[in-house]
């Protein structure tokens, strides 16, 4: 047995929830979503800044995307046999060195190339953050474990993403970027102090992403977290015309925070009862979101219907990482499908960042609602159809590999 093998061993025994590490993984979640979001925030600022269209400087966040996207799998099997720490202070690395140089160069070519590489920083520390947790901890709380791992990211998009947009207000839009630098060094800090480089995978313990794919209830997990997140997507990207559609523009940081709130309420229901009603969990998140559309939909008839609609939606998606990641990994019986996950979350963000654009461009603010709600019809119907393997009824939290 190796001393990598041994050390985990140690740590499952010495704790059960070892705080401190899953934290750190929190807080790289967290700024995962901040760097991608940032622009959310910031979009007209920066539009005025580069002397470009709000739906052109709205790709910035599908160029993050991307990156993820397209980099997740194959740079996550490459750096397979590499301790689970140093991958992890790899991608902060990224983060550090795109928002270094996004914080003092004003070009949008290279604040593109920029945002390609904090993506790729991104997509290996989504795909290994709920596996990490899960080996930290015993198997009777892997679904905290991951929880609070996976909650940076609805609590970025909570609180991160306001105070960024306070920030940018404050002092201007590259200053956020400057600050997510200057975290991304003292997190490095904080993981080798708190966290154990567990070991990568060992010979022969690669599963194929053409095997997971095969594995029952996958494809409809899948499926259902495409829709989602372009539903969710399409109308967080361009959340700041649609808070001037409403008449209060110059209220978007309260708007953001109100989504926060909802989506820490969230956060902390899916925590306590992700084990026992993780099925429940994903029909009322998905129906929460599809409500939310609906409300949103009248946002022009006064700001309260903002309000209203906004705080639906933080509720129905603060828990979305969470109860996908666990639903992937219990179908799959293995940590490797966080990597396809990413893969499909991030495609989806390009997709919803192109197509709200898109309608942004052509239909106009008004337009945006409708069709997210228009996406995340079929996509509870799966979640209905998916009963037996996807999302099953009595789940249960079998170790991951």
């Amino acid at each position: 047995m190796s001393s990598a093998t041994n050390e985990e061993t140690r740590v499952r025994e010495k704790a059960r929830l070892p705080l401190a590490g899953l934290l750190s993984l929190f807080t790289a979640g967290f700024l995962g979503i901040i760097n991608e979001t940032i622009p959310a925030g910031l979009l007209p600022e920066m539009s005025k800044s580069l002397g470009l269209s709000e739906s052109v400087v709205g790709q910035t966040v599908t160029v993050y995307a991307l990156a993820t996207a397209l980099t997740a799998i194959p740079l996550n099997a490459a750096m397979k046999n590499l301790g689970r720490r140093t991958v992890l202070v790899s991608a902060l690395a990224a983060f550090i060195l795109a928002n270094t140089v996004a914080t003092f160069v004003s070009s949008f070519e290279v604040l593109l190339v920029t945002r390609f590489v904090a993506g790729v920083g991104a997509g290996l520390i989504w795909s290994n953050l709920g596996g990490y947790a899960a080996r930290i901890v015993p198997a009777e709380f892997q679904g905290k474990a991951v929880a609070i791992a996976m909650a940076g990211t609805p609590v970025a998009l909570s609180l991160g993403l306001p105070a960024g947009t306070f920030l940018g207000d404050a002092a201007g839009w590259q200053a956020t970027f400057g600050v997510v630098a200057v975290v991304s060094v003292a997190l490095i800090v904080w993981m080798f102090a708190s966290l154990p480089n567990l070991p990568g995978q060992a010979a022969g313990g690669h599963v194929p992403v053409a095997t997971i794919l095969r594995t029952p209830g996958v494809r409809a997990i899948l499926w259902v977290v495409a829709g989602f997140m372009v539903a969710h997507n399409i109308l967080y990207t361009y959340i700041g015309p649609l808070t001037v559609a409403s008449g209060v523009g110059s209220q978007i940081e309260w708007v953001l925070l109100v989504f926060g709130v909802a989506a820490l309420l969230s956060i902390w229901a899916t925590g306590t009862y992700v084990d026992p009603h993780h099925r429940r969990l994903i029909v009322m998140s998905t129906v929460v979101l599809g409500a939310s559309a609906v409300v949103l939909g009248f946002v022009q008839w006064n700001p309260v219907v903002l309000y209203l609609g906004v705080t639906a939606w933080g509720f129905g998606f603060g828990g979305s990482a969470t109860l996908f990641v666990t639903a992937g990994m219990r179908a799959a019986g293995t940590d490797g499908i966080q990597s396809v996950l990413v893969t499909v979350f991030n495609l989806s963000i390009a997709a919803g960042g192109v197509f709200g654009g898109l309608l942004l461009g052509g239909l106009g603010v008004s337009s945006i609602p409708w069709v997210a709600l228009a996406i995340v019809i079929p996509t509870a119907l799966t979640i209905s159809a998916g009963r037996r393997h996807a999302f099953p009824h009595w789940p249960q939290p079998d170790r991951i590999r």
